[in-house]
């Protein structure tokens, strides 16, 4: 005899089952989809952490708390805060690694949301594992998934984030954090604005930056020829092993002078970042026909207003004379083509054909950038221009922390 709860017989070794007719098997669709129910259930499991510990209640996270083009005074890092939980299409990922970017202070200024009011998370892209998930994201992903995104409020210790906007990546890796908005931005104003061919000359500013590398070397597999501006010596060298074909240190030379001494006819292709002078300066170099693509103007940012001074009154004049062109590029207006553009770049990375490098601050003069705390630091890095490849941050994580 079998006791309770241990449900019917089973049939004998190699015994065939009854047939059941249509109300039998109707009763059996039941009981599956019942069963079902319950097997869903055990998603609830999922608000565990991946590594057995649990999920803390508490975490840090970088918070605008009032609007400033001065990062230091418009961010406050926040010491308990309440640990997100994810919805139904969510993951929440535990960041490892946090990337820094020109625009975050555009965004602690209040310049790309006029209607948004303090206070609001802080960082734009992580890296790191799910440790949680809901139902729908599940059927994409698992707890201890290493994924990459970009998305707001990454500046904390645990993101929620949509599984719509996640990136699988083979492990954590910072390297990988360079291709969400900086790899992304080149390839796609490149492939959408540049027009390069063979033997065209493009010009890069910045281009030791977590950006520009990118744009010498896409520029270099169509075979251009590349100029790249840079603030150092040691940049230079970066910038050859690259294959950048001139980089000019505007340190030690007059960018102008260099520029109308070598490429008398222009160059035809601007990938531009710094504005200011060096913006005027590269519109006088374009060549006739030349396009330049304009992703940014950091040396703006830091002011009240977000510009530097620019020979504009003369602009129309010079762009009708050569016929050239001025287009702005601005990542958030390309979505459609993002994942297309990630997905490429994994692809060459993987294979090798790409360089992600990343500067973790190893030669800042107050170490490498550990932690929420060290953002601060990680943004006056870029903004001194010290930085060599994509700024970013590493927030360690103890195995089995509770936290």
């Amino acid at each position: 005899m079998r006791g309770p709860g241990e449900g019917p017989p089973r049939p004998a070794a190699g015994a065939r089952p009854a047939p059941r007719g249509p109300a039998e098997l109707a009763g059996a669709k039941r009981a599956m989809r019942a069963l079902r129910t319950i097997v869903d259930m055990s998603y609830a499991q999922h608000f565990l952490d991946f590594k057995g510990s649990a999920i803390p209640r508490a975490m840090q996270k970088l918070v605008v708390t009032r609007l400033s083009p001065n990062f230091r005074e418009a961010v406050t890092l926040r010491r308990d805060c309440a640990v997100p939980l994810p919805g139904d299409g969510d993951l929440l990922v535990r960041n490892r690694f946090v990337g820094v970017n020109a625009s975050d202070i555009n965004h602690s200024a209040g310049r790309y949301g006029p209607s948004l009011k303090v206070p609001f998370d802080a960082g734009f892209e992580g890296i790191g594992e799910v440790v949680a998930l809901g139902l729908s994201a599940s059927a994409r992903y698992t707890v201890g998934q290493a994924v990459a995104y970009m998305a707001p409020g990454s500046f904390a210790e645990y993101t929620v984030v949509s599984a719509n906007v996640a990136t699988p990546v083979p492990s954590v890796k910072p390297e990988y954090l360079a291709l969400l908005v900086s790899g992304t931005t080149a390839y796609l104003s490149l492939e959408e604005l540049g027009e390069l061919s063979e033997g065209k000359k493009v010009l890069v500013t910045a281009a030791a930056g977590g950006t520009g590398q990118f744009a010498v070397q896409l520029s270099k597999r169509a075979k251009c020829h590349v100029i790249g501006t840079c603030s150092s010596d040691e940049k230079s060298a970066f910038l050859k092993s690259l294959g950048c074909d001139r980089p000019i240190n505007y340190k030690t030379e007059n960018v102008g002078a260099v520029l109308k001494r070598e490429y008398p006819e222009g160059v035809d292709v601007v990938f531009e970042s710094v504005g200011g002078a060096l913006f005027d300066l590269a519109v006088n170099a374009l060549a006739t026909k030349g396009r330049l693509i304009l992703i940014g103007f950091i040396s703006g940012y830091q002011t009240p207003t977000g510009l530097s001074p620019v020979k504009a009154g003369t602009l129309p004049a010079k762009l009708l004379r050569k016929s050239a062109s001025i287009q702005g590029f601005f990542l958030n207006h390309y979505l459609s083509k993002y994942q297309a553009a990630i997905d490429h770049l994994l692809k060459m990375y993987e294979r090798g054909e790409l360089v992600c490098e990343v500067d973790l601050g190893a030669l800042s003069p107050g170490g490498k950038f550990t932690g929420l705390e060290s953002v601060f630091r990680a943004v006056d890095h870029m903004y001194m221009g010290k930085n060599t490849g994509k700024i970013v941050v590493e927030l360690p994580h103890a195995v089995n922390s509770k936290l």
